[in-house]
Parts: structure tokens; sequence; C-alpha cells
């Protein structure tokens, strides 16, 4: 009954976003996907502007945050000495339990003055790429992946250090045999061995960073506009639900942000469905190789 129960309030949810967010898909259809102007005031919604600030930035988190976290787990399996392991593990930990509005907070106060002043004018020099033109605000989509990536970066690298965790010791110590430094030893045995564990945390990872609320809210800039520009302003799904649902009061605009929460729903699930699949496999390639 209890596992019945979580099926019935995931069956509810899905069929209370269907349901509230008919009026918007009545009135706008499929093209509500590829719509570019969001105005409550003359009733015209379009999810695009959303769906590219919310995709955006989280590609962008999670370039930052891969290399930090696989170098994290590297160290801790196979370089940090053990009395190390230990301390280094639970401060990365403790990032997970920061609570996302002190991390808007910071973003906000100390990491977009930084961008502003020196980050942002220095890559303004290279003006000739797409991703640094325009006033160095402080505020925007570099500071929001900034911040998205500091927070992903626990999940990343603690999945992937427990996944480092299961390569055998034969495997380490057949490619020390056969003449392999340390180094060679990682990237040809530990990582090849861990790949679909790694590239199943990478998705969790990604799947956090699309629904992540509060520190993005504060720090994106809020302007529905898609530009290739990491120093304009943003707005992602969750941000304008953060920010209008309380004051929306025209029925269209309610059903609207409803949908929006409704895309957000399956993008999320699509990506912790195929971080499921892949750690499984890994898990039974394991449980395989070791009979």
């Amino acid at each position: 009954m209890a596992a019945a129960s979580i099926l019935l309030v995931a069956a509810l949810v899905v069929y209370e976003l269907v349901s509230r967010s008919s009026p918007t898909f009545d009135a706008f259809g499929f093209a509500f996907l590829a719509g570019r102007r969001w105005d409550p005031v003359s009733e015209v919604y379009g999810a695009l502007p959303f769906i590219w600030g919310t995709f955006y930035t989280s590609v962008l988190a999670l370039l930052l945050a891969l290399p930090v976290s696989l170098g994290v787990a590297v160290f801790l399996t196979e370089l940090a000495p053990r009395w190390l392991k230990g301390p280094i593990g639970f401060l990365i930990e403790l990032l997970a339990a920061i609570p996302s509005l002190v991390y808007g907070l910071w973003g906000l106060f100390v990491l977009a003055p930084i961008m502003q002043a020196t980050v942002q004018p220095f890559l303004a020099k290279y003006d000739y790429l797409p991703f640094f033109t325009g006033y160095p605000l402080g505020l925007g989509i570099m500071t929001a992946s900034v911040i998205v990536a500091i927070m992903i970066i626990p999940t990343i690298s603690s999945i992937s250090r427990d996944v480092m965790y299961t390569v055998p010791e034969t495997q380490r110590e057949g490619g020390l045999a056969l003449g392999m430094t340390r180094w060679e030893v990682v990237s040809k045995v530990v990582i090849p061995y861990s790949r679909s564990g790694i590239l199943g945390s990478v998705i969790l990872g990604f799947g956090r960073a699309l629904g992540e609320t509060m520190a993005v809210t504060m720090v994106i800039g809020n302007t529905p506009k898609i530009s290739l520009s990491l120093f304009e302003p943003g707005y992602t799904i969750s941000s304008v639900l953060a920010n209008e649902f309380a004051e929306a009061v025209g029925k269209l605009h309610v059903s609207a942000l409803i949908e929006l929460g409704l895309i957000l729903f399956v993008i999320s699930i699509i990506m912790n469905s195929m971080a499921k699949l892949l750690l499984w496999r890994m898990n039974r390639y394991s449980a395989g190789t070791r009979l």
C-alpha cells in the first residue's frame, strides 16, 4: 500500500499538471513551445526563452562542474592519503547541505560584483565571439551557471567516487604490472571501467541543474530573452514559476505557468530515467565481472 501510494501521488501530479495546463494548450497548441513572447497583459505566452535559459545555464554549469568533480573523485580514490580522504569527502558533501537561498545570497553579494569588476571585463576583450558581447552587468547567464556548477559538484563527485571504488584492485594491479604509471592506470583502467556510472552521475547532476530555483532566480537577471552572450540576463522555467505564480491572476496566465511546470517535469523524468538506466547497466556489468 505504501508503494502504491507513491505511484498514486505521481499519477495525481501528472493529472493535475496536464488538466490545469489544458487552457494554454487549447489556445496555443505546440506553438507554445516555440513562442518567444511572454506578455501576461496581452495574454500571449511562449515558453522558448525559458526552455533556452534552463538548458543554457544547465549545460554551462555541467561543463564547469564536470572537470572539477572528476578531479575530486580521482583524487579521493587514487591519490589522497587515507587521513585526508575523510575530511575532503565530508567537505564536498557539505556543499550539498547548504540551502539554495544561501548560494543565491552569496552569488548576489559576492560573486556578481567579482564578475562585474574583473571576470567579465577581461572576457569582454574577446567580443568578436558571440559569448562575450554586451555590457558586463555581473548578473546574468554566466553568474547563474557558476552558482549551479558549485551546487552540482557534490552530486557528480560523490557518485563518481563511489563508482570508482567499485573498480577491482586486480584491474589496477594488472595495469601496474604491465608497466603503466599511476596516471595511465587512472586514464586507461579506472575511468573506462567506471564510465557508465560517471555518465549516470553527470545526468543526475544535469537533472538537478535543470530544476534549481532560488539561487538561479537571484542572479540570472530574470529577463525572457534568447541570447548566446554570457553577459546577458536570462530566465529559467523554475525562476519564472517562483517569480510569477503567486501574482498570476488570469486563467491563461496560471495555465501557462503550469504548462511550464509540466515541461520541466517531463524533462526531469527523462534525465533521471536515463541516469537510473545507466547505473543499472553499470551494476549489472559489475556483478557479471565479479561472478
